[in-house]
């Protein structure tokens, strides 16, 4: 496998492969909660889709569509009630190397008393990793987000956007081959928002990482997904799967505006909510 060492210099990248089966996939998949007045809160309901390998895939929808409880499930962090999920050929339930699998928050939930190449290695910390391989991980993942003078800097003497890389390098270091993000550039400003896109198009480019991305903004799955999978209002259902065959970058083109459009239209026909039959 391709180091984060010799993705610092990206290579040109490789071919998609064909031959492989998806890296996760929902096949009718349904959740429920427990409400407040002890009845049960269906979230999710027959849920089928795939992430295909050196792909990404976005999940669009309104607020409480399920998006983030997909994505947990897919990180094997909650199991579902029905159907069953699959990650790179195995059940969420069984023996998933998560090792191959990285997930960056919303948040960047980064410890402010530790500078920030010990930030990224502590995701490495849980295993019997030596402490020099760490750090070397760590300096790489650092230079692979464009960060490499900073791993000396604590969080609060780095930006907003230094601050999601430092939490993108995190995601990294373990050289994953799949790549779970729950929205995790919208506390950003737009500007910098902008900046994480590209910045995130150009690492999928040199890693051909599998990518499943949680987002309620139409532009941002727009720019950067191969396919979008628009929920329903709850209980979730995929409403609609697009594949995107716009060329990169794809911000501010004419295409780009049209589809966002037609997308956001759409989301606002969606009624807020369904009522439980």
């Amino acid at each position: 496998m391709t180091s984060l060492t010799d993705l610092a210099s990206p290579p040109a990248a490789p071919a998609p492969r064909s031959d492989r089966g998806p890296a996760i996939s929902f096949e009718v998949v349904s959740k429920h909660f427990p409400a407040a007045d002890g009845s049960l809160l269906e979230a999710l309901r027959g849920v089928t889709f795939d992430v295909p390998c050196g792909n990404i895939v976005a999940i669009l929808g309104p607020s409480g569509s399920g998006k983030s409880t997909l994505l947990n499930m897919a990180a094997g962090l909650i199991f579902p009630d029905g159907g069953r999920i699959l990650v790179m050929g195995k059940r969420t339930d069984a023996a998933v190397d998560w090792g191959r699998v990285g997930y960056m928050f919303q948040d960047d939930r980064l410890l402010p008393w530790r500078l920030a190449i010990d930030n990224v290695a502590l995701a490495l910390e849980a295993g019997s990793m030596p402490a020099e391989e760490r750090s070397r991980r760590a300096r790489a993942a650092l230079d692979l987000v464009e960060l490499g003078g900073f791993g000396r800097s604590y969080p609060h003497q780095l930006s907003g956007g230094m601050r999601s890389r430092v939490a993108l390098a995190r995601s990294l270091v373990g050289e994953p081959e799949i790549l779970l993000m729950d929205e995790p550039f919208s506390r950003l400003d737009a500007q910098t928002r902008a900046s994480m896109h590209r910045e995130l198009i150009r690492i999928h480019a040199a890693r051909r990482l599998s990518i499943l991305f949680v987002t309620h903004d139409v532009e941002e799955a727009v720019v950067l997904a191969d396919r979008i999978v628009m929920m329903s209002a709850r209980p979730g259902r995929v409403r609609r799967s697009i594949d995107v065959s716009l060329p990169q970058p794809r911000l501010g083109t004419e295409g780009a505006a049209a589809l966002t459009a037609e997308l956001r239209a759409s989301l606002e026909a969606e009624p807020a909510q369904e009522v439980p039959p």
